[in-house]
């Protein structure tokens, strides 16, 4: 188990020549055009050696990008206009002040009190002027600034003073009268064509809030006392009701709604996405706060601690994949040749020396262009892409353009090999039962349920596999809550009602609970729209509202510039739906596993997993190397410097980072979140088996990040056993990949077992039992009237009248008229009700 490089015939150089099996023969007869095809498919896909990827995996992308992918460069003539409405107004508001930065904090105090006033006037123009004024604000008083870290703090420091002095909640109300516009609706609905002007009124409310959440959430050591009290504020407003009202997520949710349905198009659907990712981030926590939670909750259940933290195992992990003549350079150089290995007695310790020279070379050439493309490789783009078409019928579609570029430098420098596994094996309750179930019946001839204790009869080899099998063994939050769960459900009585803590969590959930199913299919439905690989259909969401400007570019100029922002407007969207789904997944697991599968079930159920595989289903690496940005016009560069002339060379070239990190980011997500659908579910692993996802995702392995390889390798490892006995023996590469890097599950026969057939699975069977789960789940916690059936029955009438009952705080004023109406006006004919009854 220390030796990385030991599977067997996965570490063997002689079965990993890269020539699945047959050494490309037999493909002479193959007509010319096919093989022309194969060729520059393997010349525009895997001639391209991709250095490693300097990649750190995180919540988010830095503080400056994150501001500036809020805006389209469509939008930017806007930040003249804000900062000309806001020097208006301060010019007539505040007497011999020259700039806001030269005030006292409690002038710019009044100030702000002075435009939240001026806020309620009638005329929606001047509601407009006032709330630009406060976007300025918010945006840094970019105008009084010389650089871009003065920005970026002055941001910062007008954010935590509007929202001190209750911006959000203003502009909350604001928002709620532009959703219920029906107006502007109906203004939209009537074009033919949604610009950017259609929204202008939403996307200044939406970026003032955007822009607050980000900098209140975004935490520094130097931050004041003040400052953290407030963001603990800010955070509890947006998780909990307050007022009567739903949490601020859900919200945003019925917004994505009603612009998926039709009766909203001018909805500027990335901000509201946007927004949504980072409210659900802020209220309920990142992937850190997560990994803490889950350390807590396991004490809480008197579980042992994890083993190890997964986020700082998979940071130091490596990417494989050297330069592409490294295995022929050790193949040659090192291997002797066998008449001579057959002749000396005394090489045994230099052969193994060579072969450990060998695995390591093998190690560090695992995705080198391994083979000539094989006929089951080739065939997503003919049945199984018709097939991921045939799937995502559900969903409208609509085109996407190639992606973009990032700042981050590539690894030039080596890394040390790690020595031994980078994972500690994990093996489940149910494994050790099924193992002394198989061991029972072999030696003794019947079995014992789930009795793990009694070895009575059973040779010494099995007690010391038992006592193996016990020491890896994992228990898992979610198999204690599923537990707790079934004696809920057999005992409703004795257990009594189960107290369930109001947590951020909890609380989102039970307000998405009745309106998940749309919301799922909603974000999934704009993230088809968003793909590179979706086709135009007449029929399909328009994303394009808020970045289409009124007048179509004329010139060439403008034309590309035009399709850098729309690329750049489908990526961001991808991203936030991406890390959203994610987020949400990962906190429901945590809060209880049925509140998980709920949501897995209706992203299952609404063809996720054919979305994603139909997303990979292009060149990752292309997408991830795009460069669809221009620096100079990103907030808050724009806003310091003088614009540059624009020519076609500067925008072809783009910007000198090497890959796109928003782009990189989300395809780690979908990777993430299509393993979090299919773990443990063989159903959906069968899907992936299905729809052809192994060519797919295998070449996804061509990109050189470790994290992103981590994934593929996960989801091709749970279908291996499904593909057959010759994908595994051309692909052995992969096999010796997944062997290094995937956590090992003991007494899982997922490199070699071909007993499929044997064990048929019930698929429908399984859903539906995990639905019934579900929803017994959900009845329990959820439907209150459900539970009135098991409280008991008053049926003295002294008390049932005597009972005292909530009545309006207005009612004692009507009450007379109230007995008039109701009780002495109507006639009561008394002989009658009596022979009745």
């Amino acid at each position: 188990m220390d030796d990385p490089a030991a599977p067997g015939p996965a570490g063997s150089p002689a079965n990993d020549n890269g020539n699945n099996g047959n050494g490309g023969k037999g493909k002479l007869g193959a007509p010319k055009g096919r093989e022309a095809f194969r060729s520059q498919r393997r010349e525009s896909e895997g001639s391209v050696d991709c250095p490693t990827l300097e990649f750190e995996y995180g919540d988010a992308d830095g503080h400056a990008a994150e501001l500036s992918e809020l805006y389209s460069y469509t939008e930017n003539l806007e930040f003249t206009t804000n900062r000309r409405c806001f020097e208006e107004d301060f010019r007539t508001q505040v007497q011999d002040a020259k700039e806001w930065l030269e005030l006292e904090e409690d002038a710019q105090k009044t100030y702000v009190m002075g435009l939240l006033d001026r806020l309620e006037v009638v005329s929606r123009e001047q509601r407009l002027k006032v709330a630009r004024a406060v976007l300025y604000l918010a945006q840094g008083t970019f105008g009084e600034c010389d650089s871009e870290v003065d920005v970026l703090h002055w941001s910062r420091y007008n954010c935590f003073l509007l929202y001190q002095m209750g911006t959000f909640s203003t502009f909350l109300e604001l928002l709620h009268i532009e959703i219920d516009n029906s107006q502007a609706s109906g203004s939209a609905l009537r074009k033919p064509a949604v610009s950017i002007a259609d929204s202008t009124e939403l996307r200044v409310l939406l970026s003032v809030m955007y822009l607050m959440v980000e900098n209140i959430r975004l935490e520094r050591e130097i931050d004041p006392r003040g400052w953290r009290t407030a963001r603990e504020t800010f955070r509890t407003e947006l998780s909990f009701s307050t007022h009567n009202e739903e949490p601020f997520a859900l919200l945003l949710f019925s917004m994505v709604t009603k612009f998926c349905s039709g009766m909203a198009p001018h909805f500027p659907i990335k901000k509201v996405l946007l927004l949504l990712w980072k409210v659900v981030m802020f209220t309920l926590g990142g992937f850190e706060h997560l990994q803490a939670l889950k350390i807590q909750k396991r004490a809480e259940l008197g579980l042992p601690p994890l083993a190890e933290d997964s986020i700082q195992v998979v940071k130091s992990m490596r990417a494989a994949s050297p330069p592409s003549y490294t295995l022929d350079l050790g193949e040659s150089q090192l291997a002797p040749p066998p008449s001579k290995l057959r002749g000396r007695r005394g090489s045994r310790r230099q052969l193994l020396t060579k072969q450990d020279s060998l695995d390591i070379y093998n190690e560090r050439d695992l995705f080198k262009t391994e083979e000539p493309a094989t006929e089951e490789e080739e065939e997503p783009a003919g049945d199984g892409e018709r097939a991921l078409d045939g799937e995502l019928d559900l969903l409208e579609q609509d085109p996407l353009v190639p992606p973009p570029p990032s700042q981050t430098p590539l690894s030039t420098d080596r890394v040390a090999f790690p020595k031994g596994l980078p994972w500690a094996p994990k093996v489940r309750q149910k494994d050790i039962e099924h193992f002394l179930e198989i061991s029972r019946n072999k030696f003794i001839g019947f079995t014992l349920g789930q009795d793990t204790d009694t070895l009575v009869g059973l040779p010494r080899p099995i007690h010391e596999s038992v006592k193996t099998l016990k020491q890896h063994k994992y228990i898992s939050i979610a198999d204690i809550q599923i537990k707790n769960e079934e004696e809920l459900e057999k005992c409703p009585m004795s257990l009594g009602e189960e107290v369930v803590p109001e947590t951020p969590c909890e609380v989102l959930y039970q307000g998405m609970l009745y309106s998940l199913p749309q919301y799922m299919i909603a974000l999934l439905k704009i993230l088809l729209a968003a793909a590179p690989t979706s086709k135009a259909k007449t029929d399909s969401i328009n994303i394009l509202a808020d970045v289409l400007p009124e007048e179509m570019p004329i010139t060439v100029l403008q034309s590309m510039k035009l399709g850098i922002d729309v690329n750049r407007h489908k990526e961001i969207i991808v991203k936030s739906i991406s890390a959203l789904l994610l987020l949400l997944l990962k906190h429901f697991k945590l809060n209880h596993i049925y509140q998980f599968e709920y949501v897995s079930q209706h992203l299952v159920f609404a063809n996720c997993i054919p979305l994603i595989l139909k997303f990979f289903n292009q060149n990752i690496l292309s997408y991830i190397t795009a460069k669809n940005s221009i620096s100079v016009l990103d907030y808050p560069c724009c806003t310091i410097q003088d614009l540059p002339e624009l020519t076609t060379e500067s925008l072809e070239a783009g910007d000198n980072s090497q890959f796109c990190w928003r782009n990189l980011f989300s395809c780690i997500n979908l990777l993430r979140l299509l393993n979090k659908l299919t773990k443990w579910k063989h159903s959906r692993t069968m899907m992936l088996v299905v729809f052809k996802s192994a060519p797919i995702l295998k070449r996804a392995l061509k990109v050189k990040q470790a994290m992103l390889q981590l994934y593929v390798l996960k989801l091709l490892k749970i279908q291996t056993k499904y593909l057959g006995r010759q994908w595994r023996k051309s692909n052995m590469k992969t096999m010796s990949a997944i062997y290094q890097k995937v956590r090992h599950r003991m007494n899982d026969d997922w490199a070699y077992g071909n007993d499929i057939d044997a064990r048929p699975w019930d698929f429908q069977a399984e859903e539906c039992t995990l639905r019934a789960n579900i929803e017994a789940f959900n009845s329990r916690r959820y439907d209150k009237p459900q539970d009135s059936e098991f409280s008991p029955v008053d049926n003295c009438l002294q008390s049932v009248l005597g009972q005292r009952l909530d009545l309006p705080e207005d009612f004692h004023y009507s009450y007379e008229l109230w007995l008039e109406r109701e009780v002495f006006s109507q006639p009561i004919c008394w002989e009658e009700l009596l022979q009745n009854h």
